[in-house]
């Protein structure tokens, strides 16, 4: 142990010490010249392949300008999400049943219109014509049926809104 305290307290230890600093240094110093050579060369490969442009320059505003179009798409999704959810509540089958009302009276001229949302809510209309009068009759529709009594012709109609195909949902 005390060989190499005294070696490391000699003028041998710092010479060597001194040597390998001057290499390191030196090794440094060559290889920040490699360093600048070789980016000078990319700097030239670059501006010859942007054809005089520099092409680091054009790929930085490429990628900018995509994450810019990536947050107005997920501002669109966001809001077509929205619309998704909104829609749901708004008519979007139709069902209609036409038929004759009474014997007395020709052609189908009285009607059953189902207008339901998504869920199957909304509301049936009928109307009844006769040669003396018309009369238009709503009841509420939930879930498909209706707290009313139903005549066959506006259960046809509800029945055909509810097979019609539903509107397009957007998904991820």
């Amino acid at each position: 142990m005390e060989v190499i305290l005294n070696f490391l307290r000699s003028d041998l230890f710092l010479m060597i010490i001194a040597g390998l600093t001057i290499l390191l240094f030196i090794l440094y110093i060559i290889n920040l010249c490699k360093q600048r050579k070789i980016q000078k060369e990319y700097l030239k490969f670059v501006r010859k392949i942007g054809n005089g442009n520099n092409i680091d320059e054009m790929l930085r505003e490429y990628i900018s300008k995509v994450e810019e179009v990536q947050n107005k798409n997920q501002e669109l999704m966001a809001y077509c999400h929205e619309l998704d959810e909104n829609m749901a509540s708004c008519i979007q089958k139709v069902g209609i049943i036409r038929y004759s009302a009474f014997k007395d009276t020709g052609s189908d001229l009285s009607f059953a219109l189902a207008l339901l949302d998504e869920n199957n809510d909304g509301i049936v209309l009928n109307g009844i014509y006769s040669r003396e009068m018309s009369n238009i009759y709503a009841k509420p529709v939930a879930k498909g049926k209706s707290t009313y009594t139903i005549s066959e012709e506006e259960q046809q109609a509800i029945d055909i809104a509810k097979k019609a195909e539903k509107t397009y949902r957007i998904r991820e």
